[in-house]
């Protein structure tokens, strides 16, 4: 190790410490540790562009330990990147961009929001996945215009949690060769010695999965490290684990080694005591010597010159191939091809599955959308996601846009998350409703980062029927709307649902969730539908004068409650029907419109949804009433358990006469 190499990784740690100090508040430890095998990936073979992060071409770094965020924001203001050091002096304050874990969107070079354990991992498979798609389709004989890796550092504590286990046997099976994560191996997590919790095997395992598996004895040798990463890249069909052995909070003379150096800072004295063993000066703080900014500075000349011989091949690429070059601009840009939606049907009066519709749409819109890219959690025969017009995703099959992703519901939407954050594709993913819980922390990252991935959310009420309370979700929707961000839309029918898909593929900013059924509903022919469902709620079936009560339904309940307005109105009880398919959309519209969907003056008001009653109240009200399951469901037909449940036409207009001798 030359002296610069050492007085530069010592200025990544010394960063570290001096931010998480400041900050009174982070995880020094790791970038301690992790410091040198960082520095050698990151001027050694990390192939990016800081004037430029979003250069399709890049390598990609994704930090799954996002605890040692410092370590990450240390390394892209040396390298150039537009985070300046006040940004570093800013760490975890309001407004800085440097918050405690990284966060996509918010910091140049962040390429993934982390920080829950296990994450990145299923991130960097998604990213890989989307690269080994992008060069099968876009790579000839004669031209690579995708060409990268996926790196990504990896800790303990991201290889214990199941996501993990779950996208490394993928990755494996899919032999994403250009996949290299670099494990800090340093023995210890937040509570202590992983000892106590954490004994297995580790390279055997991942060796099961199919990894190539690399040992480095001393986390400081950097010449080991540099070999380890070339033996990886020379492994074309294995993704590689590195487990490199590090000492966590390395340097610090009483908290080396130790579960101390994890989660808080090293203190006044130990920090001091820290820089008199790297040899570096006490003050000032956030010391950077000028030799070594110029050093890791070389990045940008670097990463422009990189970048301008791609794109000398990308132009003469684009020059013998101006179609694929074209649809490399769509794809890449994110913007949706005019006329995209031209080939969805206008469905018919033959009751339909809202299921079945929406595998209809996909194979309507899949050859207008090269970038569709999907699958199932080993569902696709009931979640109906298959594109038959491509053929499945597979290790040497890689252009292909059926994603097998077996029974791993976690890791599938962290994979999506990956695939959204690398570019180019519209990833979509699917399971049964009720196991939405499964990959629950992978949706709400996506919210979080504004990633765009589509869930194909099947099985959406006790209407499967007979395999019972297991597998029928009552909660599942009321807590998908929970999540900030997300677009969760319950169509009542396949036209809906079309209309819904069509929200789902225009909106590059937010996630969206379908909750479709399993059971045939029939088909609405309602006029303005489609703008309806894009407003998030419309008038489906008007009251034939004036209006005495308003029926908000969604998904299969709203046919029941056009079968009740027809019950009240022989009564001589006038109802408003409204369907409901997205409370998100409906809360984004102007005052004027809610209004007239809702007058404020009609306070008699019942819902009917399939699912929990708490939430509602939002848009009935104190004096309306709510129709659902607040308790589990059963093992029945599913017409019975609806009978059973109170959700009856019969049931519903008894409800608004109720609430209308209470008005």
């Amino acid at each position: 190790m030359s002296e610069l190499d050492l007085k530069s990784i010592n200025t990544i740690r010394t960063l570290s410490i001096d931010s998480v100090q400041q900050a009174n508040s982070g995880h020094p430890g790791l970038p301690m540790g992790a410091a040198p095998m960082a520095y050698v990936l990151w001027t050694r073979f990390l192939k990016h562009n800081p004037a430029d992060p979003a250069w399709p071409d890049r390598d990609r770094f994704v930090l799954s330990a996002g605890h040692g965020s410092m370590l990450l924001y240390s390394l892209l203001h040396l390298t150039g990147y537009d985070l300046p050091l006040e940004e570093l002096q800013n760490f975890r304050q309001w407004d800085s961009r440097t918050p405690g874990h990284p966060e996509y969107g918010l910091t140049p070079g962040v390429e993934t929001t982390t920080g829950p354990l296990g994450q990145g991992f299923g991130n960097g498979v998604g990213m890989a996945l989307a690269e080994a798609f992008l060069a099968a389709t876009f790579n000839t004989d004669t031209h690579t215009v995708v060409d990268h890796y996926t790196y990504a550092l990896v800790s303990d504590g991201d290889l214990m949690e199941g996501i993990a286990s779950e996208a490394a046997s993928l990755a494996g099976h899919l032999k994403l060769g250009k996949l290299i994560y670099l494990y800090d191996d340093n023995d210890i997590s937040l509570d202590g010695s992983t000892s106590m919790a954490f004994t297995e095997d580790v390279a055997q395992r991942f060796e099961s999965y199919g990894w190539h598996v690399l040992r480095v004895a001393d986390g400081n040798d950097l010449d080991a490290i540099a070999t380890a990463i070339t033996a990886a890249q020379a492994e074309t069909e294995r993704p590689s684990l590195l487990m490199i052995k590090t000492v966590i909070g390395y340097g610090s003379p009483n908290k080396s080694g130790s579960s101390k150096s994890h989660g808080s800072p090293l203190g006044e004295d130990e920090v001091a005591l820290t820089k008199e063993a790297y040899g570096w000066p006490q003050e000032p703080r956030f010391l950077i010597p000028d030799e070594v900014l110029a050093h890791l500075r070389q990045a940008v000349e670097a990463g422009q010159s990189a970048q301008s011989d791609w794109q000398v091949k990308w132009d003469q690429w684009a020059a013998a191939n101006p179609e694929e070059a074209a649809q490399w601009q769509q794809m890449m840009s994110g913007e949706i091809p005019k006329d995209w939606d031209s080939d969805i049907p206008a469905f018919g009066d033959k009751p339909m599955a809202t299921r079945n519709a929406s595998g209809a749409v996909i194979n309507a819109i899949a050859p207008h959308l090269p970038g569709l890219i999907g699958g199932s959690a080993d569902l696709d025969s009931s979640n109906k996601t298959y594109i038959k017009s491509s053929a499945d995703f597979q290790a040497g099959q890689y252009g292909n846009r059926n994603l097998r992703f077996g029974v791993r519901e976690h890791a599938m939407g962290s994979i999506c998350n990956g695939m959204f954050a690398h570019g180019g594709v519209i990833p979509y993913c699917a399971t049964f409703l009720v196991f939405s819980d499964y990959l629950r922390p992978a949706i709400r990252l996506a919210a979080l980062s504004e990633f765009a991935p589509i869930y194909v959310f099947t099985h959406d009420s006790i209407g499967l029927g007979e395999d019972g309370p297991t597998h029928q979700p009552v909660e599942q929707v009321m807590s998908l709307r929970m999540i900030p961000h997300l677009e969760v839309f319950r169509p009542a029918d396949a036209n809906e649902t079309a209309a819904a898909w069509r929200c789902a593929i225009e909106n590059r900013h937010q996630p969206t969730a379908l909750a479709l059924t399993r059971q045939n509903v029939p088909v609405l022919d309602a006029p303005g539908l489609a703008e309806g469902v894009a407003r998030g709620a419309y008038i489906l079936s008007e009251a034939n004068s004036d209006i005495d009560a308003i029926l908000i339904a969604t998904g299969s309940e709203v046919h029941l409650a056009l079968e009740a307005q027809k019950l009240l109105a022989a009564k001589d009880i006038q109802v408003r029907v409204v369907s409901m398919p997205c409370w998100e959309r409906f809360e984004q519209q102007e005052q004027t419109y809610r209004d007239e969907v809702l007058p404020p003056t009609i306070t008699t008001r019942v819902s009917v949804e399939a699912g929990v009653t708490a939430g509602w109240q939002k848009w009935i009200g104190l004096h309306g009433q709510a129709i659902g399951v607040d308790r589990f469901g059963a093992s029945a037909p599913y017409k019975v358990l609806y009978e059973k449940y109170g959700l009856t036409a019969e049931h519903i207009s008894k409800a608004v006469r109720q609430v209308l001798d209470r008005a």
